[in-house]
């Protein structure tokens, strides 16, 4: 098995080296991907691009995560619809100060944990309690996925796949293998990138609940007078459910309607600031915004896990880019970016004036494909069969679709 990654890895380099490409010029005039060769002395924070018509994104291994996605606006103009940093170092350095997870695959078990404890075949587990001064475990505990460095096995023009191993790691019981694949193409004149993280159990069960926590801005930061997405129009037409939290953001068990809580009702399109605005602790105490596990009630002909529904649009009537998004998961973790505040500078792909633009409060918005946040503690909601895996079921899949467009 090592041998064979080793063989893969060395042919994935020699052909990155073959796809070099020049870093600032995205769409245009490009005809092919390739990796930006930045001279870092850690390989896993160097960049790799994929493309295809009208598409172009870009990763790092540091996390298997997504840095850039530039799509074309009304107007044909590419716009970097995605939030991140310039250069590779600075995610590892976002990791050691604010620890935002942008753009990163989180794992072993995406959100939170209550109590860092779960119980599986009557056995108690115990992870890191890495929020709330050790209240829960959130996205894996203290060196979950978005930390680790995954290794490149397979890189063409239009898709990636990054690897990792992990052998117990943070108290997880037993070993997995997790392969996150990217791949981009164009149908209809519509682009649309794909994202597909599978997980294989190698010895016994253990709970598995991956996500991409990728924050989005739609407007890519266009108009410096309003950089945010409070403008920007989300519907989510079968999401007429939540998973209700306490203080710290762990679900209490119970199962609420939208309809009952100011500031979630996303069934009809609605702007992004006529809901959050209503969302008084929405987010925690003392906060106005979005931090909401919506629960995907699919209809009964489609089936838990169909991916045929368009089950998230969100559109910006800034840059006239509209984006659907398609998942096998039975959640959506909506956060508004209350917590940003103003000191994280955007990428110079969003950059669009003489003035330096920064992500403030409610500039992004983060959408999580994922299963039910604690569903391992939360027996009531007979969620395991989609969590709990082991060398007897099938692989935990999590994959999503985001197809692009734009109207006047």
């Amino acid at each position: 098995m090592k041998l064979f990654t080793v063989i893969i890895v060395l042919v994935s380099i020699n052909l990155v080296n073959a796809l070099s490409f020049n870093g600032s010029d995205i769409l245009a005039n490009d005809n092919h991907g390739g990796k930006n060769m930045s001279n870092n002395s850690n390989p896993h924070v160097d960049f790799y691009s994929i493309k295809a018509s009208g598409i172009r994104a870009t990763f790092m291994p540091y996390g298997a995560r997504l840095t850039h996605l530039l799509v074309k606006d009304r107007d044909g103009n590419p716009q970097d619809v995605v939030v991140g940093y310039d250069k590779g170092d600075a995610y590892i350095n976002d990791t050691d100060t604010v620890h935002s997870y942008f753009g990163a695959v989180v794992g072993r078990y995406a959100n939170r944990i209550k109590k860092g404890t779960f119980e599986i075949d009557d056995e108690t587990y115990h992870v890191p309690r890495n929020e709330n001064n050790g209240t829960n475990t959130l996205h894996g505990g203290t060196v979950g996925y978005d930390q680790r460095n995954w290794t490149v096995t397979s890189y063409n023009e239009s898709s990636i796949t990054f690897m990792l191993e992990d052998n117990g790691y943070e108290g997880f019981p037993g070993s997995v293998i997790t392969y996150a694949t990217y791949a981009v193409k164009t149908r209809d004149r519509r682009p649309i990138l794909t994202t597909r993280l599978v997980s294989i159990p190698l010895d016994g069960a253990t709970p598995i609940s991956l996500s991409n926590h990728i924050y989005w801005s739609l407007n890519a930061f266009t108009d410096a007078r309003n950089p945010t997405v409070l403008n920007d129009t989300l519907s989510l037409p079968y999401s007429n459910r939540y998973i209700e939290t306490d203080k710290f953001l762990v679900p209490t068990g119970d199962i609420n309607l939208v309809q009952d809580k100011a500031g979630t009702d996303f069934i009809e399109a609605i702007e992004l600031g006529t809901n959050i605005k209503q969302a008084v602790g929405g987010c925690g105490p003392k906060c106005t915004g979005l931090d909401t596990a919506f629960i995907l009630d699919r209809p009964r002909y489609s089936g838990p896990e169909s991916t045929d529904l368009v089950l998230l649009t969100l559109q910006s009537n800034k840059t006239g880019i509209k984006m659907e998004l398609k998942t096998n998961q039975q959640s959506l973790q909506i956060y508004s970016c209350d917590g940003q505040d103003g000191t994280i500078p955007v990428k110079k792909s969003q950059q669009h004036g003489n003035d330096t633009t920064y992500l403030e409060q409610y500039g992004c918005v983060v959408i999580e494909p994922q299963q039910w946040i604690d569903g391992i503690n939360n027996p009531q909601w007979a969620q395991n069969e989609f969590q709990v895996y082991g060398v007897d079921t099938q692989p935990a899949v999590n994959f999503a679709s985001y197809e692009f467009s734009s109207f006047e």
